[in-house]
């Protein structure tokens, strides 16, 4: 009898601009190739985040000059692009994050070409899937990386200093949204020596914010304003009023103002106004995480530094790339984890009765399978 094929698991260099994290690393790949599978990672797929063909090769990939259009399963950090997507063989098993309200064409293109689909944005928040959440691990990179960016810019050192030449007060800091990301924030901004104050629209996330030192905003809150899944759902036109008049005031004293709320599939919510950026300090900073949702901001202009009233807004949307080793490192134990699930002694086994699989599949078999996509 013949050799039998092994599956091939390809790794593409990333094409969008400004991403500089890979999906795998050596470690991921050398479990995978322990799963029964081969490994091709394309050349130089991994140099952002300091991982060269060499250091791939050791680990025992191949490497390829180009992208691999015959692989059985194909991940990554982005989407395939639509050529990409026409290019590859049907029936072939795509993992990346994959937003699927933004993303109609690609999931359409996948469906034609029968390709199964995994979006990492849809791993269910249970505890079995920890391994896999994705979106948790680098929003909590982000989270962390938003207040060293604000330190940055801030004109002003964030802890409190009693020194010879006078006393030097603690920055304040506050964040919006009370997420993985707000929760880093927080935490990290409280290991500089800030003062941190917290807002949130669930009743939920107030003694998470009091563990880390953080003082919680009081607003009454919306019985509905968290979805069964832990994520933030819309809140009402008259929280949200609350909410801005009582953040407001913060805001008017606050350094550091760093913003992570967003709600799946609608724009961010606006919780900063003109009239709000206006109030400042000169010299105060805003961190808006939501950029990539419109913002949380008025004047936040994606991918940009801006300055408005002397105040300091950034508008960076990608901001687990700008820490590419770690964020790589991260998300390619995320997909491993993944692929453990769909594959068993080196064959593919898509169980649609698992919870983790059947949540995190948008196309298989010619058909988008997943509701809100369809919708």
């Amino acid at each position: 009898m013949g050799k039998v094929a092994k599956l091939i698991v390809f790794i593409p260099k990333e094409t969008l601009e400004n991403e500089t994290r890979v999906s795998a690393t050596p470690d991921t790949i050398k479990a995978l190739i322990q799963c029964g599978v081969d490994v091709v990672v394309e050349k130089g797929a991994g140099n952002s985040s300091s991982i060269s063909d060499d250091d791939f090769k050791k680990s025992g990939a191949e490497i390829n000059e180009k992208f691999f259009h015959d692989a059985d399963i194909i991940i990554s950090v982005n989407p395939l692009t639509n050529p990409q997507i026409n290019t590859i063989k049907e029936s072939c098993v795509c993992v990346s994050f994959l937003d699927i309200f933004s993303t109609h064409e690609i999931i359409s293109a996948a469906a034609e070409k029968r390709i199964t689909y995994f979006s990492m944005n849809l791993i269910p928040r249970i505890s079995r899937a920890q391994k896999m959440d994705a979106l948790s691990s680098q929003t909590n990179i982000a989270g962390y990386k938003a207040v060293i960016m604000a330190a940055n810019e801030l004109p002003k050192i964030f802890p409190l200093m009693m020194t010879a030449a006078g006393t030097l007060h603690p920055a304040k800091v506050v964040v919006l949204g009370v997420g993985v990301a707000g929760l880093q924030a927080i935490a990290t901004a409280k290991r500089l020596g800030a003062v941190v104050e917290a807002s949130d629209v669930r009743p939920s996330v107030k003694e998470q914010v009091l563990s880390l030192g953080a003082k919680f905003i009081e607003v009454p809150f919306d019985k509905d304003s968290e979805s069964k899944d832990g994520y933030a759902n819309g809140a009402s036109e008259k929280f949200l009023k609350k909410q801005a008049e009582e953040v407001s005031k913060r805001i008017a004293a606050a350094d550091i103002v760093i913003c992570t709320a967003l709600v799946p599939g609608k724009k961010a919510p606006v919780l900063i106004s003109k009239e709000m950026v206006k109030s400042m300090k000169s010299g105060s900073v805003i961190v808006d995480m939501a950029a990539v949702q419109g913002g949380n901001c008025e004047l936040t202009e994606t991918d940009k530094i801006s300055t408005h009233h002397g105040v300091k807004i950034i508008g960076v949307t990608n901001i687990a790339a700008t820490v590419p080793v770690h964020s790589t490192q991260m998300y390619s134990k995320n997909i491993l984890e993944f692929l453990q699930c769909i594959i068993s002694a080196g064959k593919l086994n898509i169980d649609l009765k698992d919870e983790i699989i059947s949540a995190a599949i948008v196309t298989h078999d010619g058909k988008i399978k997943n509701e809100k996509a369809l919708k």
